[in-house]
């Protein structure tokens, strides 16, 4: 008699492999993928160009003014992180289609508001339902993308979509607050957010909901959430980008930066030293995850993309507008050779899989140390836009968005594809630290060098902050030049917790973990024997 088959239980899950969808079905998803990145990052560039409506209609102080646009930044960076683990704990759809749609009604309501308070509440609400896009949209896209090339292809027009629209957005903005309001920068958001959140509700499958490696039952997966390191780590962002944020204009020796910088730093430490006393397969951030091959180098480069492009946009942005007096629209028009730059250099994804990603991304950082020595000898005068700005644009722009997308691509195949909401979270986190911390430095820099040279009207605080730039790039030149290691190129993906490689060897935690599940498979085995 042949042995009999065990019955499926709670503790034998059945595993039922997703069926291929449809090339339509995965450029469908795709679309709406880069859609949420759009809208994303319209939203930040969109509302740079309605700043000087909204301080005329509010009465803004220089404070007030700030935040409209840190507050964003802050409560984005810093919930990026549950944002990942819930994605790869729970339901990636959920939180994508929650995020989309959150985006969308609290950008509706935004668009009536006429309160300064209320604003940069909105705008802050409205950096939480953005981090809990980026993350999910990037953990469905490595779903419904599993070939490596077609997903190394994904990624990059996921990245490029979101660096079009920093100029897009800038002359979406423009063109609202010149022929409408200012308030048509909120309600555009509003209108394809909404109808874009419920088309998703349909269009994601339902199998792409699992999450592979995480199949308990409802309170085991809180349980891993790690709720006390995220809120910790969470909590000090926070901290940490307002002293930052802080800094430039209340002075770096005041006691409202200096004391929630040293408390955001301690609590950077407990955090780091929590997640070594938990379980491995509970911690938001195991200690391991830097230990994967070329994965602590690959976050590192991380900080420069949006520091670069911020630091291009703001120079420029407050330089055209204020000294050489353009419209918003002919500012937003003059920045359109860095989003189609960094456009077409996005469909370079699929080089990743055929060139080591060390060359593809320091070759991307020639160009923008190129470009951003361009940037400090020549733009104070409107003269030197084609000479020295505009293939200044053209090349930089396009050296960051190799070094974005190709970054991109090799962080996500460093690290298991169970961890790709948490490494879409770190990755993104990333970006907007560098920024932030990039940004103050520049603007300390400039206001210095200017305090010295002539004031905001000279060209010298603004070329100082790009030899400034210079100098971050070339030590980033060198730190992937040396410590990059191509020999993990192109293998695949780890598994979690494989111990084939020491950086992923099993701590005492997890062999615990281990010996409890021997417990419990040893009495299933009795199933198998014949009767």
């Amino acid at each position: 008699m042949p042995p009999l088959q065990p019955l499926p239980t709670a503790e034998t899950p059945v595993h039922h492999e997703p069926k291929k969808l449809s090339a339509t079905r995965r450029l469908s998803l795709l679309f709406m993928f880069c859609l949420a990145q759009f809208l994303d990052t319209v939203n930040n560039s969109a509302f740079l160009s309605a700043i000087p409506a909204l301080e005329a209609s509010m009465g803004m102080t220089e404070s007030q003014y700030t935040w409209t646009l840190s507050a964003y930044q802050l409560t984005f960076a810093s919930f990026l992180l549950i944002s990942g683990r819930i994605s790869d704990v729970y339901n990636p759809k959920i939180a994508f289609v929650g995020g989309v749609f959150g985006l969308g009604v609290i950008s509706l309501c935004a668009g009536f508001v006429n309160d300064t308070i209320t604003i940069i509440v909105l705008r802050a609400l409205t950096g939480i339902a953005s981090s809990m896009t980026i993350p999910s949209a990037l953990a469905l896209l490595v779903k419904v993308f599993p070939e490596p090339l077609e997903q190394a292809r994904a990624i990059g027009l996921f990245g490029g979509c979101g660096c079009i629209a920093n100029s897009l957005g800038l002359m979406i903005g423009a063109m609202f607050v010149q022929w409408t309001s200012y308030h048509w920068v909120f309600w555009f958001i509003a209108i394809v957010a909404v109808p874009g959140a419920l088309a998703c509700t349909f269009i994601v499958p339902p199998e792409m909901s699992n999450t592979k490696d995480n199949l308990e039952p409802g309170a085991a997966k809180w349980k891993s959430l790690d709720l006390l390191g995220v809120t910790i780590l969470t909590v000090a962002l926070i901290l940490f980008i307002f002293a930052v944020t802080s800094g430039s204009t209340d002075g770096w020796a005041s006691a409202e930066v200096l004391v929630p910088l040293i408390i955001s730093i301690m609590m950077v430490i407990g955090f780091f030293y929590l997640e070594t006393r938990i379980p491995v397969d509970t911690a938001a951030i195991p200690p391991r995850t830097w230990f994967y091959p070329n994965f602590s180098i690959l976050f590192a480069v991380s900080l420069l993309p949006f520091l670069w492009w911020s630091t291009v946009f703001m120079v420029f942005m407050t330089l055209w507008q204020n000294v050489f007096e353009w419209s918003p629209i002919s500012s937003a028009i003059h920045m359109l050779p860095i989003g189609i730059a960094a456009f077409l250099a996005s469909f370079t994804g699929s080089l990743s899989r055929i060139i080591s990603p060390k060359w593809i991304i320091l070759t991307g950082m020639s160009f923008c140390m190129v470009a951003t020595v361009l940037l400090a000898l020549g733009g104070g005068k409107p003269e030197d836009y084609w000479p020295y700005v505009f293939p200044a644009f053209s090349l930089g722009s396009a050296g960051i968005m190799l070094i974005f997308s190709h970054t991109n691509i090799a962080i996500f195949q460093a690290a298991p594809s169970s961890m790709t909401g948490t490494v879409g979270a770190i990755f993104n986190g990333a970006l907007e630290f560098g920024s932030a911390i990039g940004l103050a430095g520049v603007s300390s820099i400039e206001t210095s060098v200017e305090a010295i040279h002539g004031g905001s009207h000279e060209y010298q605080g603004r070329a100082a902050t790009f030899w400034f730039l210079f100098t971050i790039v070339s030590i980033q030149f060198i730190s992937l030049l040396i410590f990059y290691d191509r020999s993990a190129d192109h293998a695949p993906q780890p598994d979690h917790g494989d111990p084939g490689n020491p950086a992923r060897q099993c701590t005492g935690s997890e062999e615990k973990f281990s010996d409890a599940n021997m417990t419990i498979i040893e009495p299933a085995e009795l199933a198998y024997q014949p009767v």
